[in-house]
């Protein structure tokens, strides 16, 4: 056989083998690419997105889309093909699969987490456009949740409405770890409770409860060895003034915060935020209406894009990596607040998209 045509040979025999290799050895990586985008002003699955009963609402026009990111399931296993393919494809990212799941995270667990911090989203969306439109909420602390077997189990219950601890008013969370960490394990603490479904049932009629309870837990020394803990954690609960429901199946995360809020204020405004143009955006939102930075921004980007807008609501913190690989034809808009976002729409409902504030790339 002719010196080349073995060399050849012995190349493709190479080739061939890295190239089975490459399919068969899973590599530690998973991949983001762009989702879905949603209007949160329209439906999804036949029935809008946001719901509001008790209050008077507008019509609206246009899009405040909300934007996802696809990642790969926990137990996938990416191989090193893929993983080439994915680095040199524009519109997917590859990153070490501990990125997404950290800690050796389940798919269940993984999924879990994003539908409680999607759950949150959600409420501090509601809490942020009622502050923005100046609307009262009434805040309370509860029980959120309890750790089983722990003096508390079977005493308090997850919903529960923490009024007081030894008899001093509770006001924020942290007044409840305040009080009980000013006993000695193994002394009696008094929570005084408004029970869960009291709660629910004086929240439906809109009305005070009628109803409070005084309930005595012995307290037992923290992991820590540190202080007395009863083995619950608080949190805070919100009573609106009229019913807000949002209607989105398959979406988790936190990120979708500030789309919503933006989306309620429209409805419970008489003149459209957006002018009817295709706005899309992304990011967390506080109670107070502060807006943070999500992750797969680049992804987000290309989807809305893709969707049809024009403009994007980016978060303070994501501008710089934004700005870095911005679509063609799609502008930035850089928000700390939602009513920086508010505003922003406004002077883009007046054309005046040059004082827009905008992203750059550092």
């Amino acid at each position: 056989m002719p010196r080349r045509t073995a060399t050849m040979l012995a190349s493709t025999l190479v080739l061939i083998c890295l190239l089975i290799a490459g399919v068969l050895i899973p590599v530690p990586y998973a991949e983001m690419s762009p989702g879905p985008t949603v209007n949160t002003l329209g439906e999804a699955r036949g029935e809008p997105v946001l719901q509001i009963s008790g209050r008077k609402t507008y019509p609206t026009d246009g899009h405040l889309n909300m934007t996802t990111v696809r990642v790969t399931s926990a137990d996938y296993k990416m191989n090193a093909v893929e993983a080439v393919y994915g680095w040199l494809a524009h519109d997917n990212v590859v990153v070490p699969h501990d990125t997404l799941y950290p800690d050796g995270k389940t798919e269940e667990e993984s999924s879990q987490e994003n539908a409680e911090e999607f759950s949150q989203s959600q409420e501090s969306a509601k809490v942020a456009a009622l502050g923005e439109l100046g609307i009262p909420v009434v805040a309370r602390v509860v029980v959120a949740t309890v750790v089983k077997d722990s003096p508390a189990e079977g005493k308090l219950h997850a919903g529960d409405v923490i009024k007081a601890v030894d008899g001093v008013p509770v006001k924020e969370q942290t007044d409840v770890a305040k009080q009980v960490t000013k006993r000695k394990p193994g002394q009696d603490v008094e929570f005084t409770i408004v029970p869960a479904k009291e709660a629910a049932a004086a929240e439906k009629a809109r009305r005070e409860p009628k109803v409070t309870q005084k309930v005595v837990i012995t307290t037992t020394t923290s992991e820590e060895g540190d202080r007395a803990v009863v083995g619950i954690q608080a949190g805070t609960d919100h009573v609106f003034p009229f019913t807000i429901d949002i209607n989105l199946a398959d979406v988790g995360g936190p990120s979708a915060g500030l789309m919503f809020a933006l989306g309620i204020v429209d409805k419970l405004t008489p003149e459209s935020l957006t002018g009817g143009r295709f706005v899309a955006g992304t990011g967390t939102i506080d109670d107070k209406g502060e807006v943070g930075p999500i992750g797969g921004i680049e992804m987000k980007l290309v989807g809305a894009r893709e969707a049809g807008a024009e403009y994007f609501l980016t978060p303070a913190d994501n501008c710089e990596a934004a700005a870095s690989d911005t679509p063609a034809g799609l502008t930035l808009v850089k928000v700390n607040t939602i009513d920086d976002a508010t505003k922003s729409l406004e002077k883009l409902r007046k054309g005046d998209t040059a004082s827009l504030p905008s992203c750059s790339k550092g």
